[in-house]
Order: structure tokens, then C-alpha cells, then sequence
């Protein structure tokens, strides 16, 4: 499991921890979807929301019990748990305009 934390800041402020994102990303191991998704979303994330993430990267081959416990329909998959509500996305987040959406972010 790849795990990335962007946050330069103190989040004692419950309005700023508000504002942060924490983000499963589900794949199935080096597939060319799975590899697209990471590229894709890293790039949306480093764009509109930087230093304001926590992105895992989580493996289904490798990370099984993780997996099932929530209860994945389709891979790659992304799950944003913060701020709520949360979402789920399925797809290599090739189109951007619907990953900003599903996030809760309005494309700048």
C-alpha cells in the first residue's frame, strides 16, 4: 500500500480539517487502468487540492482483508471518506470534470 500525506499544516482548526481530503484509491495490481487511475488522480489532486490530501494507494491482491471490508463492486475505485459525505468513484479518472464533481470541487 502507497500512501502520500500532503498536509504542511496543523489541522487543529476543526474548518481546516474540514477542507482536508482523505482518499482510498483501490486497484488491481499494475494493470493499465490501475496505472492510468494513480497518474490521473495524483495529477487532479496536485492541481486542485495540494496540500490538502491523504491519498492511499491500496492493492487488492495484496491488501485482501482491507478490500472486502468494504465491499469493493469494481476496481480501480476510489473512495473520498473526508470531508462528507462520502463518495465513490469507479474509473481510471480519466475525466476529470466528473472526479472534481464526485470530490465535492469546483473545476478553477
Amino acid at each position: 500500500m502507497l500512501e502520500e500525506t500532503h498536509d504542511t499544516q496543523d489541522w487543529e482548526d476543526g474548518d481546516e480539517m474540514d477542507k482536508h481530503f482523505v482518499l482510498d484509491l483501490f486497484i488491481a495490481g499494475a494493470s493499465s487502468n490501475s496505472i492510468r487511475a494513480v497518474a490521473n488522480l495524483r495529477e487532479i489532486c496536485e492541481k486542485y487540492i495540494k496540500e490538502r490530501y491523504t491519498l492511499r494507494v491500496i492493492d487488492v491482491h495484496q491488501e485482501k482483508s482491507l478490500a472486502s471490508q468494504e465491499q469493493l463492486v469494481a476496481l480501480p475505485l476510489l473512495i473520498k471518506s473526508r470531508p462528507y459525505p462520502e463518495r465513490r468513484l469507479i474509473g481510471d479518472m480519466s475525466d476529470t470534470q466528473k472526479v472534481l464533481k464526485g470530490l465535492g470541487i469546483s473545476g478553477e
